[in-house]
């Protein structure tokens, strides 16, 4: 790097930012003129030029007004002045070697720090508070802050390291790694079941008593289905709205309704036979759960180890797979959806 060049281009336009330059190349050549002993070998440490780092001194001792080194043809020594502006320096040249090696050591060395992580309420609630003891319990050195909240979340102004979206994604500007996918059941408890019946088509859906789940600005959001290979939205009339998913699937489980239910919320209940689902042969496809950061750029190390821990306990946890509930998604697309009504563990 040359530090002479940016002084003479800035100079012309910004004397104030010429100064900072001047002072910034100035000292970072003297500090290394003073530990090195001779101009010759600081101009090596810096990898400029001999001729760029006595340049460099004598800006700054112009800057100061006072003489720094006594320099013969054979031996260059500090003056009193320059003794005292280096060990002034010295400190605060340590700390800058210091947070540059602390840098380096959170990009390399074992993982430490503190992570801000956000997730969507009730996924968050679900899936990811309950890893973070395990999570801890591996790697005890990073400390985690974990925000629910159902609105978008900005990585700039909220100060988040990590986040978790479901749905799709489509924000061009962030690095988003699928998880899982998230499938999407109607779902009723069997006790509604037997005093209402199933709906065998998503018209039917108006003749049944239904609970929908509010977004964090307060809308009610749709029910998705895949139709003829496109996806088909439906706000149907509700009985009760909720702002909370898990509240949403009591209320189903309580069988005051039926509802369109994650699979991560869903699956147990659909493997134990409390719940029962329907409308399989339309559930969307294309929808999933992600962990998104922003960049894959020097990246800390304990980004990476939580966003792969996080990934891997994810997928282990199997939080929906259709199979087991004895339906087989792909035979159910094919089935008539009266024959959905009587799952083999219901």
């Amino acid at each position: 790097m040359n530090f002479s060049t940016p002084v003479d281009a800035v100079s012309q336009s910004n004397p104030l930012a010429a100064s900072f330059a001047t002072t910034y190349a100035g000292v970072v050549a003297f500090i290394a003129v003073a530990t090195e002993g001779n101009f010759a070998r600081a101009a090596d440490r810096l990898g400029i030029g001999r001729s760029a780092v006595s340049r460099n001194v004598q800006r700054l001792e112009d800057q100061l007004k006072v003489r720094l080194f006594q320099r013969t043809t054979r031996r260059t020594a500090l003056t009193r002045e320059g003794d005292q502006f280096y060990a002034s320096c010295h400190s605060g040249i340590d700390r800058i070697v210091q947070a540059v090696e602390e840098m380096m050591d959170l990009r390399n060395g074992p993982p430490r720090g503190h992570l801000r992580v956000s997730s969507t309420v009730g996924f968050g609630r679900k899936v990811i508070a309950p890893l973070l003891y395990d999570f801890q319990a591996t790697y005890p050195g990073v400390t985690v802050d974990l925000l629910l909240r159902d609105k978008p979340t900005d990585f700039t102004s909220d100060r988040v390291d990590v986040t978790f979206r479901n749905g799709r994604m489509e924000d061009a500007d962030i690095i988003a790694r699928q998880i899982i996918p998230m499938q999407m059941m109607v779902c009723c408890s069997p006790a509604y079941q037997e005093a209402h019946g199933l709906p065998a088509a998503i018209e039917d859906l108006a003749t049944h008593e239904c609970i929908n789940f509010c977004s964090g600005a307060g809308r009610p959001v749709d029910w998705e289905f895949k139709v003829d290979g496109k996806v088909r939205k439906v706000l149907p009339r509700a009985r009760l709205s909720y702002n909370d998913p898990e509240l949403v699937l009591q209320a189903v489980l309580d069988g005051q309704g039926i509802a369109q239910l994650a699979g991560y919320l869903a699956c147990e209940p659909l493997r134990s036979g409390a719940l029962v689902p329907c409308l399989m042969q339309y559930a969307p496809e294309d929808r999933g759960h992600y962990i998104c950061y922003l960049s894959r750029q020097h990246m800390p190390s304990r980004m990476r180890v939580f966003i792969d821990f996080m990934t891997a306990r994810i997928r282990a946890e199997d939080l929906q797979n259709p199979v087991d509930f004895g339906l087989g998604l792909d035979n159910a697309r094919g089935l008539n959806p009266q024959r959905l009504e009587q799952p083999e563990n219901a």
